[in-house]
Protein backbone atom coordinates (compact mmCIF):
# COMPACT_ATOMS: atom_id res chain seq x y z
CA UNK A 1 0.00 0.00 0.00
CA UNK A 2 1.70 3.19 -0.98
CA UNK A 3 1.38 6.79 1.05
CA UNK A 4 -0.73 8.35 -2.21
CA UNK A 5 -4.26 8.29 -1.92
CA UNK A 6 -4.70 7.70 -5.65
CA UNK A 7 -2.70 5.69 -8.08
CA UNK A 8 -1.75 6.05 -11.39
CA UNK A 9 -3.96 3.82 -12.51
CA UNK A 10 -7.22 5.69 -10.18
CA UNK A 11 -6.58 9.22 -11.77
CA UNK A 12 -4.83 8.80 -15.24
CA UNK A 13 -1.67 10.38 -17.05
CA UNK A 14 -1.09 14.26 -16.91
CA UNK A 15 0.34 13.92 -20.07
CA UNK A 16 -1.46 15.15 -23.59
CA UNK A 17 -4.56 12.87 -24.30
CA UNK A 18 -4.47 13.76 -27.96
CA UNK A 19 -7.87 15.17 -27.48
CA UNK A 20 -9.63 17.70 -30.02
CA UNK A 21 -9.47 20.64 -27.63
CA UNK A 22 -13.75 20.71 -27.29
CA UNK A 23 -13.18 21.78 -23.56
CA UNK A 24 -14.53 24.59 -22.17
CA UNK A 25 -10.73 26.51 -22.32
CA UNK A 26 -10.19 26.07 -25.75
CA UNK A 27 -12.98 28.64 -26.46
CA UNK A 28 -12.45 30.86 -23.78
CA UNK A 29 -10.51 32.77 -26.52
CA UNK A 30 -10.81 31.83 -29.80
CA UNK A 31 -7.92 32.66 -32.34
CA UNK A 32 -9.73 33.76 -35.36
CA UNK A 33 -10.81 36.81 -33.32
CA UNK A 34 -8.20 39.77 -33.45
CA UNK A 35 -7.83 41.97 -30.33
CA UNK A 36 -9.30 45.31 -30.30
CA UNK A 37 -7.48 48.04 -27.96
CA UNK A 38 -9.58 49.81 -25.91
CA UNK A 39 -9.16 53.10 -24.14
CA UNK A 40 -8.07 52.75 -20.53
CA UNK A 41 -9.61 54.06 -17.48
CA UNK A 42 -8.54 56.45 -15.10
CA UNK A 43 -8.27 53.93 -12.16
CA UNK A 44 -6.31 52.39 -14.35
CA UNK A 45 -3.71 54.62 -14.69
CA UNK A 46 -3.72 55.63 -11.54
CA UNK A 47 -2.64 52.40 -10.31
CA UNK A 48 0.45 52.11 -13.12
CA UNK A 49 1.69 55.55 -12.20
CA UNK A 50 1.43 54.77 -8.18
CA UNK A 51 3.30 51.58 -8.93
CA UNK A 52 5.74 53.05 -11.24
CA UNK A 53 6.56 55.76 -8.65
CA UNK A 54 6.53 53.30 -5.85
CA UNK A 55 9.18 51.01 -7.35
CA UNK A 56 11.46 53.78 -8.49
CA UNK A 57 11.35 54.81 -4.36
CA UNK A 58 12.07 51.41 -3.19
CA UNK A 59 14.94 51.51 -6.26
CA UNK A 60 16.13 54.81 -5.28
CA UNK A 61 16.26 53.77 -1.62
CA UNK A 62 18.03 50.60 -2.47
CA UNK A 63 21.22 52.03 -4.04
CA UNK A 64 21.11 54.64 -1.46
CA UNK A 65 20.37 57.95 -3.72
CA UNK A 66 17.15 59.13 -1.92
Amino acid sequence: MSDWKYDIEDVGDDGDDGGTGDDDTSQMYPVDEPLEPGSPSAENILFVVLGALTMLFVFLRLTGLA
